[in-house]
């Protein structure tokens, strides 16, 4: 089975999201997207996340519907910071019958080169992208190599720093969110300091 890792802090999981994880489970070739909730991104402050349960809760309830698309916790018992090549060495151990691709938009890309042991990502796994606005190619040798595809997704500029300032202004960003996913946040009043 070909499995697409689509990582995120998702801190909230939001429409964009939803629309980019269905539009590669449904066009790109892959059998499922998994969104994998990191707990802490080495590249992001971890004092602005809600706890791990809490962003993995919103993700089940965002994708619950959406038989191709599945929450994963994997990275919850993993050494901390994740690195992305440590968690598919370890999934592909766990899972050794499924092939591994990762999902990131264009603006990831044009930092992979940074990312803990890029080579071989780029040597053992396609990588399948979707496209941002404004963001311009600043590595040709990697959006070349042979294991990128780009993916013509529909392009999605909503973010999770977004819609956590919203909420905090006392803005109603309803529409961006799952309804699932909505009132679990109202309910638990996040976002609101």
């Amino acid at each position: 089975m070909k499995i697409g890792l689509y990582f995120g802090t998702f801190n909230p999981i939001h429409a964009g999201h939803l629309i980019i994880a269905n539009h590669m489970a449904e066009y790109s070739g892959l059998d499922q997207i998994w969104l994998v909730v990191t707990p802490h991104n080495p590249l992001k402050k971890k004092s602005t996340l809600l706890d791990d349960h809490h962003r993995l809760q919103m993700v089940f309830l965002a994708t619950e519907d959406y038989p191709k698309l599945k929450p994963s916790d994997v990275e919850f018992r993993l050494p901390q910071p994740s690195y992305t090549v440590n968690t598919l060495a370890h999934l592909q151990e766990k899972f050794p019958m499924h092939e591994f691709s990762l999902i990131m938009g264009e603006d990831n890309l044009n930092s992979l080169h940074k990312w803990k042991n890029y080579e071989v990502l780029l040597q053992n796994h396609d990588i399948y992208v979707y496209p941002r606005i404004n963001t311009e190619v600043i590595n040709p040798d990697i959006a070349a190599a042979a294991r990128i595809h780009k993916v013509e997704a529909p392009v999605i500029e909503i973010s999770s720093t977004f819609i956590r300032n919203s909420i905090k202004e006392g803005k109603n960003v309803r529409p961006l969110l799952p309804e699932k996913v909505w009132q679990y946040v109202v309910h638990n009043l996040f976002y609101k300091k």
